[in-house]
């Protein structure tokens, strides 16, 4: 398994578009929305500094675009067949999504460092234990996304990956509270049940709240284990043709 995971992250961390997608638009975003409002220190009542709240909330985006984009390697390899070259060598099942999974929460982790480096530019100081445990919410909170990743790199072809990667990402986003606070009507309702949504909520964790609640570690965990079946499932599936 080891030389497979150095081969994902070699073949990951070389690729321009992880760059562009994971590192560089989210970085460019953050400076543009939260560089004016640097001195906003209760951003939309939040209780949350405007650099604090979007750095939280574009790491999250661009974790999210890190462990989903583990779909597009899977639908690339299923489509020129080196899945199924993978499978007469001795690399299992389990290894093979396993590396999958890594290679997805590196590229997220380099994502969160990007913006946590930014975000002390634009004034963000958090205490060294603040940092530790919205982070470990934040890695926690990506177990549906990686998930989702696998899913969707065996549903969709090399045609169709790029676009649902993407609408999917972004819509999570919005419904997340990335780009502003979600506090109150419909979409608060929806977006309590979504995983995006407890992801930027683990930046309450810096300002000495406790992150998620007992919905959101039961919204996590439902999502987690839902996706992790489906993935099993599909993947299975696929295994499968000939």
């Amino acid at each position: 398994m080891s030389p497979y995971v150095r081969y994902e992250l070699l073949r990951t961390f070389r690729n321009g578009r992880f760059f562009i997608f994971s590192l560089a638009f989210p970085l460019v975003l953050y400076f543009v929305i939260a560089g004016p409002n640097r001195n906003d220190r209760d951003f939309l009542d939040t209780g949350l500094s405007a650099p604090l709240y979007y750095m939280v909330g574009l790491a999250a985006f661009g974790a999210m675009m890190g462990t989903i984009g583990s779909g597009a390697r899977i639908a690339g390899e299923r489509a020129a067949g080196w899945n199924r070259q993978l499978r007469i060598t001795p690399l299992t099942s389990r290894s093979y999504i396993g590396t999958k999974v890594l290679t997805a929460y590196a590229t997220a982790i380099a994502s969160v460092l990007v913006l946590y480096a930014a975000g002390t530019v634009l004034g963000v100081r958090l205490a060294a234990d603040r940092w530790l445990a919205m982070t470990g919410l934040i890695l926690l909170g990506l177990v549906p996304f990686a998930a989702l990743g696998i899913l969707i790199g065996h549903l969709a072809g090399v045609d169709a990956i790029g676009p649902a990667m993407g609408g999917a990402a972004s819509v999570l986003a919005l419904l997340g509270g990335t780009w502003f606070p979600i506090t109150s009507g419909v979409l608060y309702d929806i977006a309590r049940w979504l995983p995006s949504y407890w992801l930027v909520q683990a930046s309450h964790v810096s300002v000495g709240g406790s992150g998620w609640g007992a919905r959101g570690w039961l919204v996590m965990a439902a999502w987690s284990i839902a996706l992790t079946l489906l993935a099993a499932r599909v993947y299975r599936r696929d295994t499968k043709r000939v």
